[in-house]
Parts: C-alpha cells; structure tokens; sequence
C-alpha cells in the first residue's frame, strides 16, 4: 500500500475526529510541501518543480489561517482578496487536494447520505462532505459567482447556513456590454465593501492595482511560454496540468504565481522543436489520480499533453487604473461565460496555433455543462476536420473512474490518429 493509500485509511477511520483528521491532513501537506521545496528530480523542469510547492502554499494558507480564509470557487476574482490580504480557500482545489489524501470517498458518502444528489460534481460534494464532517474550518465568509457551474449557489449557501457565516454572490451575466460590465464593476465595488465589514480590514485601492500589474506581467510571461510550445516539446503531466489552474486562477496577481511563468518562459527556451509522436490537446478537467492515464501522458515524449483549456481562459491585459471594470470585463468575458460558441472557438484557435494531432474532452461526473456540451463541441470540431475523442469519468471520486475502458479508447483514438498522418 503506498504512503498516501495509508494516509487515505488513517483519515478514514478517524473520519468521526474532525480535529484529529485536520491536524493529520495539514501535517501531511506540510510534509509534502517541504518534500516539493527541496526536491531535485532532473526530469522535472525547475519551474513544474517550483509550481508543486506554491501550489501546496495556496492550499496551506487558508488551513493554517481559517479565520482570514475565504471559500471561494474556481471563478472568484481573487485579486481583490490578495489587495485584502485575505487567503482563498479554492472548494474545487481543496477537493482535489483531499482525492490526492485517498480519502475523497468517504466525504462523498457523507454529504449524499445528507439528501445530495449523487449526480451532483463530486468537486462539490467532497468539498460539503469534509465541511459536514467539521473537517474543513470555519471561514471568514465565502465569495463565488454565478459562471458556468450549476452547483456554485446552492453549494455556497449551504456553506454559509452550516458555518454561520456572510456569504457574497457575484451575479455575472450571460452577454458581454457596457452596461453589463458597469453591472458587475459595481458588484465588485459592493464586494470591497463587504469584505470591509466582515474582516475590519482597510480596502487600498492602490494594493489593487498593483495586484492587477502583477498579473499582466505574470500572463506576458504565460503567453511568451505559449508562443514557444507552439513548436516546441515540454514535459507536462496531469498534476502539473491541473497545478496551473490554481496558478492562473488563485494565484493570479501573486509574486509566487509570476515567479513560476518567469521560470516557465526560460524553461522551454532549452527544449527541442518539437519531436512527439502526438501532440494533444485536452478539454476540461485532469484525473490527476488516474494511473492508466499517467502513464500514457505524465512526461511523455510520445503522448504530448500540451494544454488544457482551463489555463488558456481570458488572457487579455487588464487596466489597472481601472481595476473595478477591467476585472467586471474578465468575468463577462470568459471562455466558460456566455454562449457555448465562445469557448469552442477558443479551443479551435489553440488547437491550430499548437499545431495538436487531436483534443481528448473529459467529460467530469456531474458537470453539467461539461456533458451537455460534448456534442457541441463535436459538431465544433467536425467542421475544422480538428479529431475527438471524449472520455468519461470523475475528477475526484475514484469510484467513478473508468481507467481501462479509457485507456482502450485511448490507444484506439492514438491508432486512428496514426492512420491519419500516413
């Protein structure tokens, strides 16, 4: 049984001792951060290196500070909460992190044995499992918007009943205008106020902007890496994938996010033009668990994973002598807002600037948006004479997984794929 097998059983059986199983879990992240701080795999490139430690100090943080944490989803302009210097709880991350301890299962059972629909995401259900098992603390408050995810209201305000606590909803609508934009600015405005009251904290409008500077530098670097794996290779796995994701999202407008793409940029500087046998695109989420998809894609110089869609969302340089609408814009104007044209078009533009083989969409259990889409994207795709292959399973919950039906698949889609070049 491997370490975190054994770690998923401890935290198991002392599932009815929340304070055991909080103090087991943050050790246990601890350990893993200073094992990724002083790690010196060579296969790893220095910036995938630098990435698993800040990823593990964004999912610290707000554990080791729960009465300065903010639960927020994937969505939440945490910008505003670095200005604050208040720490983000990320639900869907947190929930990953707990699929990682093997222990996501047993959250899972908890919250649907309270009335949760088992075809609710499992991101959201380990998430209010944990939290009904008092095993995650109680926050400042919570923030989330409206975008994409079904389960965003509904999971926030059951947070908000269980912990006692305010909680903010950014309503972000469907089209992109002026008056929209206006709409959500105001919306953010109100948020700072919120938050003010709630933490006794002193907004600086100033600390915002720079916030904002930060992160245009940080995407500058991102897009100057993007540039270069239009031709070249780059090691990359289903963890380092899905890592990003908190770096694009959480991390955005921090010095340690800005630190890795800096890293990231003059890594790739020193890999070859591109020499895999496929190079891949993938759609939504990773099962950063899955052993049979790792071993087709984690470091593979044959199965190159280029990117997940996730981590190419709104890219654009934001004012930050207007932060309040720059950042309302971003909202309106992401890939997964609005309609489904809009992100397809995204996809197909990155697809042919990659110069990828063919897209692998992971359809997660419970996502909505993601399965009623897979069609869509089909006929997208179809047009552009761009390959597809969807896979099903879940992100989270292992139990929902289809390891060897997907790597079948898999290998028949490489065999199609190598037809097609011939």
């Amino acid at each position: 049984m491997s370490i975190a097998k054994k770690l998923g059983h401890y935290l198991k059986q002392n599932i009815d001792s929340p304070a055991k199983v909080q103090k087991t879990l943050k050790r246990a992240f601890r350990l893993q951060y200073y094992i990724f701080k002083f790690s010196k795999k060579k296969h790893i490139p220095k910036s995938l290196r630098y990435l698993n430690v800040i990823g593990m100090k964004y999912m610290l943080e707000p554990l080791k500070n729960p009465e300065k944490s903010v639960f927020v989803n994937i969505f939440t302009p945490t910008e505003i909460l670095h200005a604050f210097g208040l720490k983000s709880l990320q639900i869907e991350g947190m929930s990953a992190f707990l699929s990682a301890a093997w222990c996501e299962d047993s959250f899972v059972d908890i919250a649907e044995s309270k009335g949760l629909s088992d075809t609710l995401c499992s991101y959201h259900k380990t998430f209010l499992g944990a939290s009904f098992a008092k095993v995650i603390q109680k926050p400042l408050c919570g923030v989330t918007t409206t975008t994409a995810c079904d389960a965003n209201v509904n999971t926030f305000r059951t947070l908000s009943e269980m912990y006692g606590v305010e909680q903010y909803i950014i309503d972000v609508p469907f089209e992109s205008s002026d008056a929209n934009i206006h709409y959500v600015a105001n919306q953010l405005e109100e948020l700072v106020a919120f938050l003010e009251r709630v933490s006794g904290i002193k907004f600086r409008l100033e600390r915002l902007k720079e916030v904002i500077e930060i992160e245009n530098e940080t995407v500058k670097f991102y897009k100057k890496y993007l540039k270069a794996l239009e031709t070249k290779y780059f090691p990359n796995s289903l963890s380092a994938e899905m890592s990003k994701v908190l770096a694009l999202q959480i991390g955005l407008g921090r010095k340690e996010s800005l630190k890795f793409f800096k890293l990231l940029a003059k890594d790739i500087e020193n890999y070859p033009i591109q020499e895999a046998k496929f190079r891949l695109f993938w759609v939504h989420i990773l099962p950063i668990y899955s052993k049979s998809l790792g071993e087709l894609f984690n470091f593979s110089n044959r199965h190159h994973l280029l990117l997940s869609d996730m981590n190419i969302d709104y890219l654009e340089p934001l004012d930050s002598s207007k932060p309040f609408e720059a950042l309302a814009k971003k909202l309106i104007n992401s890939h997964y807002n609005g309609h489904y044209s809009r992100r397809a078009e995204n996809i197909i533009g990155y697809v042919k600037r990659m110069k990828a083989d063919g897209v692998i969409n992971f359809a997660h259990w419970g996502c909505k948006e993601t399965a009623g889409a897979s069609l869509l994207l089909k006929e997208y795709l179809s047009r552009e004479d761009i390959p597809l292959l969807t896979i099903e399973g879940d992100g989270v919950d292992k139990r929902n997984s289809q390891e060897e039906q997907n790597r079948t698949r898999l290998e028949a889609f490489f065999e199609m794929l190598e037809a097609r070049s011939k």
